[in-house]
């Protein structure tokens, strides 16, 4: 298959001196591979780097051609690899105030600002300038680099099935979102679903002939918003805090429930026609999400669309889910936990609220583990930055992980 067959963005410049973690991290940065748009010339300039180190390289291309995982392998072949997995992609820029030009790396303040810096193609670039000084590893170390992380988790699946396909005896996967080198072995599991509500126009005179959906999507979100209400009321209630798996448990410590976008609606005096909007339920651990999903279409199902159709038939609601990300949730003894304890000097673990592509690894069977350079408090925001502390704290994590592997 041809890579670049779905692609109408500028060809990537190749720079292929070996380059600086710094370094690194500009020309990762310049690529601007927001998640609607492609990340190929990204995916290019890392496969030509690679390849020039050595590596074997497997591209492996969306179906829609116009983006791209990467899979690359330096070392030996054989098992205890560590798999070092990061997204190429970002979220927009769009609407935001920056300071600086968010696709080109500006060092202020002891700071380092650009899309991407925290979240999270320092942990990347970190690990790829390091490849020159990966030619003594006794044992494989991977790169796992995939697409539209940032809208569900959608090209990891993929990458996984090929990881797991060619070299099912790896011994860690670290997932290098920005945990500030933390060990993070909890994340929450997300579902993002949107529902569509299309009622019958009339006047607004006459509410008795029309169906408004946008006032039929406020009875589904004012009830999308007791479930959280409720959750948050049952933590509350407890005696104490609810108890984990060895690391510091979540906050907020109950399932959310977040409508974060919706539209409808012609005119004021119309009956609207039309309302959508977009959910995610992140579920802890111990929760189904699945669970909360299906009492929701039970609901506007079974109750609110009936009251619908008994005023217009052609009334319908249509609930569709486009990503649903499994939880991660480590036990203390995973090898991938102590290997991230012992690069990082820590004993204690954490969780986070965000989800990531940890729990879908560990769904494949991978002992998983979080830990990156940055704190998520920079991710997402303008003027995103990963500070000098936690870049050097970064590069002197992968030089340990270099010499584990070494021995």
């Amino acid at each position: 298959m041809d890579l670049w067959a779905g692609y109408t963005g500028p060809m990537p410049t190749l720079k292929l001196q070996d380059p600086t973690p710094r370094e690194m991290l500009a020309q990762l940065v310049s690529f601007a591979t927001v998640s609607r748009d492609s990340n190929l010339a990204l995916i290019e300039f890392v496969r030509a780097f690679l390849e020039r180190h050595g590596a074997r390289v497997a591209v492996l291309p969306s179906s829609c051609g116009g983006k791209a995982n990467l899979h690359a392998t330096i070392g030996p072949d054989g098992p205890g690899g560590i798999v070092l997995s990061g997204h190429t992609d970002v979220v927009p820029i769009d609407g935001q105030d920056w300071h600086t030009d968010p696709f080109e790396l500006t060092e202020r303040d002891d700071r380092l600002y650009g899309r991407g810096t925290c979240d999270m193609k320092a942990f990347s670039a970190i690990a790829l300038a390091r490849v020159p000084q990966m030619t003594g590893l006794k044992r494989p170390i991977h790169f796992a680099l995939s697409y539209d992380e940032e809208i569900g988790c959608l090209g990891a699946p993929a990458l996984i099935d090929h990881i797991q396909a060619r070299w099912p005896d790896v011994a860690a996967v670290v997932v290098g979102e920005p945990t500030e080198l933390k060990v993070v072995t909890a994340h929450k599991g997300i579902i993002y679903f949107e529902t569509e509500v299309y009622g019958h126009e009339a006047h607004s005179s006459l509410q008795h002939q029309g169906v408004s959906a946008v006032m039929a999507a406020g009875r589904l979100v004012h009830w999308l918003g007791e479930q959280q209400r409720a959750n948050a009321e049952g933590v509350a209630a407890q005696a104490g805090p609810a108890p984990d798996a060895g690391h510091g448990g979540f906050e907020p410590a109950y399932t959310t429930v977040h409508c974060g976008l919706i539209q409808g609606g012609t005119a004021q005096n119309i009956t609207a026609r039309h309302c959508h909007f977009v959910t995610d339920i992140r579920a802890l651990p111990s929760e189904d999400p699945q669970t909360l999903l299906d009492a929701y279409r039970r609901f506007a199902l079974e109750v609110v669309l009936p009251e619908m159709q008994a005023i217009h038939p052609d009334c319908r609601i249509e609930v569709r889910v486009h990503s649903d990300v499994p939880a991660f949730e480590a036990h203390p003894s995973c090898p991938a936990v102590a290997l991230a304890k012992q690069l990082t000097g820590q004993n204690e673990c954490f969780a986070q609220p965000y989800g990531a592509e940890a729990g879908q690894f560990q769904r494949a069977g991978f002992p998983t583990v979080m830990c990156g350079p940055g704190s998520i408090e920079q991710a997402h925001q303008p003027n995103e930055f990963i500070s000098l502390a936690q870049f050097a704290a970064g590069t002197a994590f992968i030089d340990r992980l270099i010499e584990y592997q070494s021995r």
